[in-house]
Parts: C-alpha cells; structure tokens; sequence
C-alpha cells in the first residue's frame, strides 16, 4: 500500500474544533484515507455518502436536534461527497459550535456547489486539503527510488491514479474512469445541457496539450461560442479534471499576457480521452506527455509542501518561450522540459535580462527526481 502525505498532515490538523475538508477529483482515494484515519484513531465514526440519495435527504436541511440525536453515538462524523448534500456547511456549523467534541471531516470531489456551501458558515471553522493522484514523492517513499524510476514510462502513459497504479488492466479502467464517471458532477451539478460538447472540448484540450490555449479557437474546434468554452474549462477546473498556467507578464510592451496553458491532472486520463496507450516508444507526442507529468507533478510537491511557489508560463512576443517559471517572493526560477537529456536549451535573453532569475534548470528523465521529492 502507499502511504498517501496527507495522512500525516491532516492527522495533525484533528483538533475536534475545527472540520477537516479534504478535496481532490473523484478515485484519489480520499475516502480510503479517511478509513485509515479513522481505523488508526480508533474511535466510533459515521458516514455519510452524498452519493447515496438516502444519506442526502437525511442530512440537507436537518434541524439542531436532528443532528444531535443522529450524531450523538459518534466521535467522527464523515460527510462524503458532501458536494451532494444542500446546505452541507450550516449542518457542519452547528456540529461543531455545539462543541461536545465531535471531529467532522468532509469530502469533496468537486468545487461546484461545495465551495460556496461550506465557506461562509465554515469560515474559521475548517483546516482545507487538495489530494490528487498519486505524486512521485509518494511512489518514491513506498517503493524506493531504484523501483520507482523503471515505472516512469509507465506513469507517462497510465498516469498514477491509485487503481490505476496498481492494476493489470490499465487501460481499460482509465477507459472507464475517464467516461462519465470522472466529470459526473459536471454534468449533474454544472448544469450542461450537451454533454457531447464537453466531450469534444476535452478531446480539443488533450490534442492541445502543452501548447497555448485560444479560446476563440477551441469554440470554433468545438461549434459553441465562447463564453461557454471558458464557462466548461472553468467547470472542469473545479472537477479536478484540468488546470490553467497563466503567462507571466511583468512587461507587457514585449510578453503576451491572455493565453492560457492547460495541463491534465493525470496523464492516463488525457491519454484515456483520445483513446491512445502506446507505449512510448511507439508516440509522436511523448513531448507533450513529458511538459504534463512534470508541471503537474511539481504542482502536487508545491501543495503538499506548502511552499508559496506560483507557477507560470512565459513567451515572448518574438515567440521566445520557456515551459515554466516559479516564482516565490519576487525571485525566479525558469525550466525548460526535455525528454531528451541531449537536446540542448537555451534560456531566451529576453527573458534573463528582465527577470534575472536565481536560477535556470533543464529538466529530463535523468535528472526530474531531484525536483519532485524532498
């Protein structure tokens, strides 16, 4: 088994004040940790799925002394998929501020509808992790660096989602994952209406990948206007299933500012959504697999971590460009991703002059390691 980080983390957070909401796409194994968490507290616990059309007419709406007598036997109270359940906040509210010691913890696998439940009536009132697929650093402290770098081809292609990761049937599972299921609160709670355009968006974003983003383009790929192009990328951000680099633009006389960069979480589902497992050997776009592994996992490390690290992405309006910029407290760092540890890079002057980087750094697959764990 792999020990997700998290678990330490959110272990340290248990204060039986304060609720524990924990957030990531749906199959990261969010609800395992909390049953591990709460095999290891040892202490009486209730569930309740917001999956379960049941569980969400008992607990939307129920009044103080409901609550009470349905949480009184119970030490942890668990709200899973609580993205489901209306007015999810004001019931973890009035568990916690009637302060007879109960822990709450909620899961989410969307932002739609959860975010704007909890945060009012939980402000001040909740610790909030981001879990996401399997991370490198964690692969590495199971299974050790000597192991893990021979599954490397494998993460490029499958991805690390925990079923995933630990399957002989691969493909057919991210098949499964990246249908209906993976973006079923989309559908449900986003309010789309032609599901066969949000298909053919992700397909549009998946061809797309590690190249800069138009959204004037993609709505004439995809036959919608606009707006309902940025309103679905948006939708889809807040499912967990992709997520935006912005440029970074200090000097707009000479950088282009409005395109967007967007990554995939997990490589298997990108690969999953145009329907393509080769190995890589066999690819013509393991450039583009290897910019998505690593600005994604870099992105994991940074959360985990906690550093207060921004990513961008940078171009020059004479099409100079670099893959990615970290900056921390006004300092710089570029990186240029190579498959290839032969393929020279340089590092445009456009750039060095003006942002004066700490650092410049050329990633490949012999050397990506350093950068993803600790």
């Amino acid at each position: 088994m792999i020990k997700r980080t998290l678990l330490d983390s959110i272990k340290a957070k248990i204060d039986f004040k304060k609720a524990i909401v924990l957030l990531g796409p749906r199959q990261v194994g969010k609800t395992f940790l909390l049953r591990k968490i709460t095999e290891d507290l040892k202490l009486p616990f209730l569930m309740a799925n917001g999956d379960n059309p049941a569980d969400r007419l008992l607990w939307s709406n129920p009044d103080y002394n409901l609550i009470q007598s349905l949480t009184a036997p119970y030490s942890l109270i668990i709200f899973d998929e609580a993205q489901r359940i209306e007015n999810l906040g004001l019931t973890a509210k009035m568990i916690i501020d009637a302060q007879t010691g109960k822990q709450v913890f909620i899961t989410g696998s969307s932002a739609l509808g959860l975010g704007d439940t909890i945060q009012e009536p939980l402000t001040g009132r909740k610790w909030e992790f981001v879990m996401y697929p399997i991370a490198w650093q964690e692969i590495v402290e199971s299974y050790t660096l000597a192991n893990a770098l021979p599954m490397l081809e494998q993460l490029l292609v499958f991805g690390s989602y925990p079923d995933i990761l630990l399957s002989d049937e691969k493909g057919e599972l991210l098949g499964l994952l990246a249908g209906s299921y993976l973006y079923k609160d989309i559908l449900e709670l986003g309010g789309i209406r032609k599901p066969e355009v949000l298909v053919r968006l992700l397909q549009a974003l998946a061809w797309q990948l590690g190249n800069e983003v138009s959204y004037n383009e993609l709505s004439k790929t995809v036959g919608v206007d606009k707006e309902t192009v940025i309103s679905y990328i948006n939708l889809l951000e807040k499912s967990f299933v992709v997520f935006r680099l912005h440029p970074l633009s200090r000097n707009p006389r000479k950088e282009i500012s409005t395109s967007r960069k967007i990554y995939f979480y997990d490589n298997g589902i990108r690969n999953a959504i145009i329907n393509n497992f080769n190995p890589i050997s066999q690819r013509n776009d393991i450039g583009p697999l290897w910019e998505n592994f690593f600005v994604s996992e870099r992105l994991k490390y940074i959360a985990y971590q906690k550093l207060p690290i921004q990513q961008w992405f940078w171009r020059s309006k004479s099409k100079a460009e670099i893959d990615m910029i970290e900056e921390q407290s006004k300092r710089y760092e570029a990186y240029e991703l190579n498959w290839n540890e032969k393929k020279n890079a340089r590092f445009s002057s456009t750039f060095t002059e003006f942002y004066h980087p700490v650092a410049t750094h050329v990633i490949h697959k012999s050397n990506f390691w350093h950068y993803l764990s600790s």
